[in-house]
């Protein structure tokens, strides 16, 4: 039992020949661009929804709710995947990384049914304040929207 171990030059050498370089620059590039592509898709929802007479906070609110919808769905499809592998950083930054957190780990467990799989892992990774405050804000923006107080404007 008397090995010697290397010195943490040696060592040091030993990690940096295993590790694989990283493309720093190219890495950033995808990031941002994905990243602010998703932002300026976000501006132009925004002033979609305001040109169809929605007032400022509601179209605000009606762009959160589409990019995480949007976001679920590409998830549950696959693509969503596979530009977090292209953009990197830039994928979990804006509601939409948020949004692919929950439904990913949920997805995973979908085999062990909807309430011991895709419900219990809902909770666990999002918590039941998120899912509750969300089915809570929809269904009050539904109730809104049906006794006039939606913000469309007439």
């Amino acid at each position: 039992m008397d090995k010697k171990l290397p010195d943490t030059g040696t060592y040091a050498q030993m990690v940096k020949k295993a590790s694989p370089g990283s493309p720093a620059g190219k890495n950033l590039f995808f990031a941002f661009l994905i990243g602010g592509g998703i932002c300026a898709i976000g501006e132009l929802l925004l002033l979609f929804y305001q040109r169809m007479g929605l007032t400022a906070d509601w179209a605000a609110a009606m762009v959160s709710v589409t990019l995480i919808g949007a976001s679920a769905l590409l998830t549950g499809l696959g693509v969503y995947d596979k530009i977090a592998k292209l953009g990197g950083a830039g994928t979990l930054v804006p509601i939409t990384g948020f949004a692919n957190a929950v439904v990913s780990p949920a997805l995973e467990f979908k085999s062990e049914g909807l309430i011991l799989g895709t419900g219990v892992k809902l909770f666990a990774i999002a918590g039941p304040v998120i899912v509750y405050g969300v089915t809570a804000s929809w269904c009050y923006g539904i109730i809104l929207c049906l006794i006039g107080q939606g913000g469309m404007q007439g």
